[in-house]
């Protein structure tokens, strides 16, 4: 089971007794913060007016929503990428912004920075490839779409916050119709 699951989608089950994922349209990948960091930033992004901190639980996006008209290929595309890259450690401290572009606070990645944004280019390519509009900066979202208050908040509260874990897995969801989430697969970093 993911880390990063807002809502699990069970698997559909084939005529002939096997199992694959739902039809997605929209692909996102993410790597999930663990408990019992995903909580206390959850209360955190709570804490500072972020209407969708009880949605989205903690994560780090390493492809942002994007159409794949070939679910099959696309999940094959991140098992092959997942499997050419090793576990990592991330060490979440201190806030940064990306005002005045967008409205977001967030935690820096001191370290997998690297890690994540090699992940990101590889699984950015084949089936998931297209032009985004912002370079790839991994980090967590701590605020958003909130007041200036709210985001000050956010950046002095959180400015000391240091925590690390190790990714061994990322998650594979789709982006269903009715503009929810959904958990199609963990993917296992195995190089």
């Amino acid at each position: 089971m993911s880390l990063w699951n807002p809502i699990q989608a069970a698997t559909v089950e084939d005529d002939d007794g096997g199992t694959h994922a739902p039809e997605c349209t929209c692909v996102g990948i993410v790597i999930g913060v663990p408990e019992p960091m995903a909580t206390e930033l959850r209360q955190a992004r709570a804490s500072f007016g972020d209407p969708m901190a009880a949605v989205i639980p903690a994560h780090i996006t390493v492809v942002t929503t994007t159409e794949t008209d070939d679910w099959e290929a696309t999940a094959a595309h991140v098992r092959k990428v997942a499997a050419n890259h090793a576990p990592f450690e991330v060490t979440l401290r201190g806030t940064a912004t990306f005002r005045p572009v967008s409205p977001v606070v967030y935690l820096q990645l001191d370290e997998g920075y690297d890690e994540c944004t090699a992940l990101h280019k590889e699984m950015q390519s084949g089936p998931l490839a297209r032009d985004l509009p912002f370079p790839y900066h991994p980090h967590v979202t701590v605020a958003h779409d909130v007041s200036d208050a709210g985001m000050d908040h956010a950046m002095q509260s959180l400015r000391t916050y240091q925590a690390r874990f190790t990714v061994r897995t990322i998650g594979l969801y789709e982006h269903d119709s009715t503009g929810l989430w959904k958990f199609c697969e963990e993917v296992e970093l195995k190089a």
